[in-house]
């Protein structure tokens, strides 16, 4: 059992690993497009997001949940999961800057960052759930 925790807080530091890197590439992306184009909030958040969805799945699904499993099915999965977070972060987003006019890092920080807690649990306990640890060549 001690082993067992041992292996999910290692998991769980690499989730939060990647989940920066993948954080550098938004902010990264937001940052360029907010400061060189005249672009509203939503399309810069909505490309900035793509560019780290696509990062951090492919960095996670090999090497944290060291997952063997059918690729497009597990995209499939994530997909679901930003069906609806995507369209909650864009819309709430742009609502908080364009009309309440909060600050838009904040509101990519907030989005980041509520991204990061629900995505992990989604991942782990829904995407790679039966499949954790199944792929051989990583470990």
């Amino acid at each position: 059992m001690e082993q067992e925790k041992k292996k999910e807080l290692i998991r769980v530091i690499k989730f939060v690993c990647f989940s920066i890197s993948a954080g550098v590439i938004e902010i990264g992306s937001f940052s360029l497009l907010t400061e060189f184009t005249s672009m509203r909030y939503w399309p810069r958040y909505l490309i900035a997001l793509i560019l780290s969805v696509l990062w951090n799945f492919t960095l996670n699904r090999k090497f944290t949940f060291q997952s063997a499993n059918n690729v497009p099915v597990a995209m499939l999965k994530v997909a679901l999961f930003y069906a609806v977070f995507t369209p909650v972060t864009t819309i709430g987003g742009n609502y908080l800057v364009e009309t309440l006019h909060w600050n838009e890092y904040l509101v990519t920080g907030l989005n980041m960052a509520l991204n990061l807690s629900t995505e992990y649990v989604y991942d782990r306990f829904f995407v790679f759930r039966d499949t954790l640890d199944t792929n051989t060549k990583v470990a």
